[in-house]
């Protein structure tokens, strides 16, 4: 059983010496890979529900916090490490430019020597893309059209397309990622509508505040809707999160793993980087080494 670690790049995790302490502890330590999450703003007020609280608040200060962008976070983690993956949790595809994004993945995929998992999502805060200047309407539509555009950007020698939110003549888009035909896709989401994308043309799909009960409901939807799409759902990878901070007992992370789960991912926001050394080697004492074992 695979564990992750979430995350880098935001608070006191933004900080240089704190970035490459965690992403070489977790390394050491056995973990499958590492995560650094997106918003390219925050908002002292929003009417949006965050989805993954009870009262749909971010269980998190708006004020004095760094946020890395993610890409940027993880290349540095790249650098300091040799095997463990990275990835976006999550990147928020329908706020960003898709060519300029296909660029980002590739070239990080590149430089960490195909290690990148893009697990991405379509957002939640409509606030933000109202900074950003993108529509929140259509974001859906608008993220599925996105990642069209960035698969021909990774498999062409010359792509050209032209459709409801972008539009470009023939152009070359170079290097090309180094996985084949590029970077898991992995998506976000427990709606059905996000379900619904994993198994149409996602990789993967990583699940956060869900149950063992819950994630086998899931994982029928996904491969329903894969195989009406003529796709092997065999080929997915599942993840699932109990949500930041938040503890994770063995049994069900047993029972996740005889579910098909491939991969659970723990963690949370230390206070120092003295910190971050001990709460990853205790994440990876506590799940870690006895999942190795499932």
């Amino acid at each position: 059983m695979q564990v992750g670690y979430f995350a880098i790049g935001i608070g006191i995790g933004a900080d240089p010496e704190v970035v490459s302490i965690t992403a070489q502890t977790a390394e050491q330590s056995g973990f499958h890979s590492l995560w650094a999450p997106e918003h390219v703003v925050l908002l002292d007020q929003y009417s949006s529900k965050y989805p993954y609280s009870p009262d749909g608040r971010m269980p998190m200060p708006t004020t004095q916090i760094d946020i890395l962008d993610p890409f940027t976070a993880l290349t540095y983690a790249a650098a300091q490490t040799k095997t463990i993956r990275l990835g976006t949790g999550i990147c928020l595809v329908p706020e960003r430019n898709p060519v300029v994004t296909a660029k980002e993945v590739a070239s990080l995929d590149k430089l960490s020597g195909g290690r990148f998992d893009f697990g991405v999502g379509i957002g939640w805060l409509a606030e933000e893309f109202t900074a950003v200047g993108v529509p929140w309407e259509r974001r859906a539509q608008r993220t599925r059209e996105y990642l069209q555009v960035m698969k021909m950007l990774w498999t062409e020698e010359e792509s050209e397309f032209s459709g409801e939110f972008c539009s470009f003549p023939k152009v070359r888009s170079y290097p090309k990622p180094v996985q084949s035909p590029h970077p898991p896709i992995i998506f976000g989401g427990e709606s059905k509508p996000a379900l619904r994308r994993v198994g149409e043309i996602g990789d993967g799909w990583v699940g956060v505040n869900v149950t063992p009960e819950s994630t086998k409901e899931h994982i029928a939807k996904m491969q329903g809707y894969a195989e009406a799409a003529g796709r092997d759902p065999g080929q997915f990878h599942y993840s699932v999160s109990p949500g930041i901070g938040q503890p994770i007992e063995m049994d069900d992370v047993k029972r996740f793993r005889d579910l098909g789960v491939q991969q659970v991912i723990v963690g949370g926001f230390s206070e120092s980087a003295e910190a971050a050394k001990r709460d990853v080697e205790a994440l990876a004492e506590q799940i870690v080494v006895p999942a190795a074992n499932l």
